[in-house]
């Protein structure tokens, strides 16, 4: 017997039944919703409990991150976009019209967060039309997040579902 094969029957490697897909999706998730426009979420709950330095420092990273987000955004936006839709495309057609799972798992972890990549544009945007300070940024920035969230759990669940339907599928006899 080669140790390869004994490899393959031990450990599934299929996409929705390897923990290393649901690992990643538990990393990309949590970092999504950490990292607010590319603020850390402790220095935001930091800035809202001491101000100060803290508040300081915080408006100083948004307003980078802002400016750099609407840069790329206004410059590479339209190649980006189209880009972006091919692969989206790309790998929707494979995964679900010629059923390649591993396209499938992609899919489902690279259109949610195209959607929170879209979320973060139209809240930079914001940001640099009103140029909120102190609270009223805490509360833009609090908001994101939590639409970063409602993303995610949407994503989590829809990716859960189809994975355990695919892994139920895959068994003999269903």
């Amino acid at each position: 017997m080669d140790w390869t094969q004994t490899v393959f029957e031990v450990i599934d490697m299929r996409s929705f039944s390897n923990l290393w897909y649901w690992i990643a999706l538990a990393v990309f998730w949590s970092t999504a919703s950490h990292w607010v426009l590319g603020v850390p979420f402790d220095l935001i709950q930091r800035a809202a409990r001491q101000g100060g330095q803290a508040e300081g420092d915080l408006q100083d990273l948004v307003r980078i991150n802002v400016n750099r987000l609407l840069y790329i955004g206004r410059g590479a936006g339209i190649w980006l976009l189209g880009f972006v839709s091919f692969l989206h495309t790309a790998l929707i057609v494979l995964g679900w019209w010629y059923d390649v799972e591993f396209a499938q798992a992609l899919a489902l972890i690279a259109v949610p967060m195209s959607l929170v990549g879209a979320v973060s544009l139209s809240t930079a945007r914001f940001i640099e039309t009103s140029a909120p300070e102190g609270a009223d940024l805490q509360k833009i920035l609090m908001r994101h997040r939590l639409k970063t969230q409602i993303i995610g759990m949407i994503a989590i669940f829809v990716t859960a579902m189809w994975g355990m339907y695919q892994n139920l599928a895959s068994m003999p006899g269903f």
